[in-house]
């Protein structure tokens, strides 16, 4: 990759770090943010910075794109 280039969305979950894929479980279950951090004995903005990470990980708009997108690759 050259500077200022794009990275590809992760398709297959691969660049997802452990917690990622902890808050990823809970998003595709539906849980709010408050939800996921109360679950993971974290604050509502770290969960929402993951839940962001996720969401930009994936090259997808919203956490109901990012559940379907894990379900369809088979991460949750």
């Amino acid at each position: 990759e050259g500077k200022g280039s794009r990275t590809t969305p992760d398709r297959d979950g691969a660049r997802l770090t452990p917690r990622e894929r902890e808050v990823l479980r809970l998003l595709v279950v539906g849980c709010s943010n408050p939800e996921i951090a109360d679950a993971l004995f974290i604050s509502p903005r770290t969960a929402e910075t993951h839940v962001t990470h996720i969401l930009a990980k994936f090259g997808v708009t919203t956490r109901a794109e990012a559940a379907a997108h894990a379900v369809r690759v088979g991460l949750a």
